[in-house]
C-alpha cells in the first residue's frame, strides 16, 4: 500500500494529464478486479507469509469506514502454532465438530469490534472485507471464518481477552485465516443475479 501511494504521487507529477488519468484508471480497474476475482481459500501452505505482506493487509483493515467514524475495531494476529491449535479448536467446539477450521492457516487475524457502538457488527465485518480484499492484493489466500463471537464468551476465549488486554465490551466479529494458497484458486463462479432494482431513472 505505501508503494500504491508513491505511484500515485509519481502520478501527478507526470506532465501530461492525461498519462496520469490514465494510471490513476489502471489502479481502480485494479480494485474492480480484485473484489471480482478475490475467492476463499481452504488449503494452505504452511510456509509463513512475511511480515510485508501482514503490515499492508492490516493497515487496509484500519481504513474500513465505520459508523460516525468511531472505529470500534481491534485485530488480533496469531501466528504462534500451539496457540493457532487452540483457538481452531475452540472454534470447533462451538460448531460440535473435531476438523480444523481455519484449514491449516499459518496466520489468523481475530477482529473484535465494541459493543458500545451501535455498529460495532457492520464496522468489524467492514474490517474483515478490507482484510479479504487486500489479501487477494498481495498475492495471499484468505477466508472468513465465522464462530468468533461464540468463542469469546466462553470462560477460555474471556481468559485470552484479558490476557491480550481487550475490554469486556468487546466481541468477536470474525476470524480472517491468512496464507499461501495451496494449489489454484478455486474456480470463479459468476457473480449474484441481478439482485438491484432501479425506483428511479436508470443509468445509460
Amino acid at each position: 500500500f505505501r508503494g500504491i501511494e508513491r505511484e500515485r504521487h509519481e502520478c501527478r507529477a507526470i506532465p501530461s494529464a492525461q498519462s496520469a488519468c490514465g494510471m490513476e484508471d489502471s489502479m481502480k480497474l485494479e480494485t474492480l478486479m480484485s473484489i471480482k476475482e478475490r475467492r476463499s481459500v481452504r488449503s494452505y501452505r504452511k510456509e509463513q507469509i512475511s511480515k510485508e505482506e501482514l503490515d499492508a493487509v492490516l493497515e487496509a483493515g484500519t481504513y474500513a469506514a465505520s459508523g460516525m467514524g468511531r472505529q470500534p475495531a481491534k485485530m488480533v494476529v496469531v501466528q504462534e502454532p500451539e496457540l493457532i491449535t487452540k483457538l481452531s479448536k475452540m472454534n470447533a467446539d462451538v460448531m460440535g465438530a473435531d476438523s480444523d477450521p481455519f484449514y491449516g492457516a499459518p496466520t489468523v487475524v481475530i477482529v473484535f469490534a465494541d459493543t458500545n457502538a451501535g455498529t460495532w457488527l457492520q464496522d468489524g465485518s467492514l474490517v474483515m472485507g478490507n482484510l479479504m480484499l487486500s489479501a487477494y492484493a498481495v498475492g495471499l489466500g484468505s477466508c472468513w471464518i465465522n464462530r468468533a463471537k461464540e468463542m469469546f464468551e466462553s470462560a477460555e476465549g474471556k481468559a485470552l481477552m484479558k490476557e491480550w488486554g481487550i475490554a469486556d465490551t468487546y466481541a468477536g466479529v470474525a476470524c480472517c485465516i491468512l496464507g499461501y494458497a495451496d494449489g489454484p484458486l478455486p474456480e470463479a463462479t459468476l457473480g449474484l443475479p441481478k439482485c438491484w432494482d432501479y425506483r428511479c431513472e436508470p443509468p445509460h
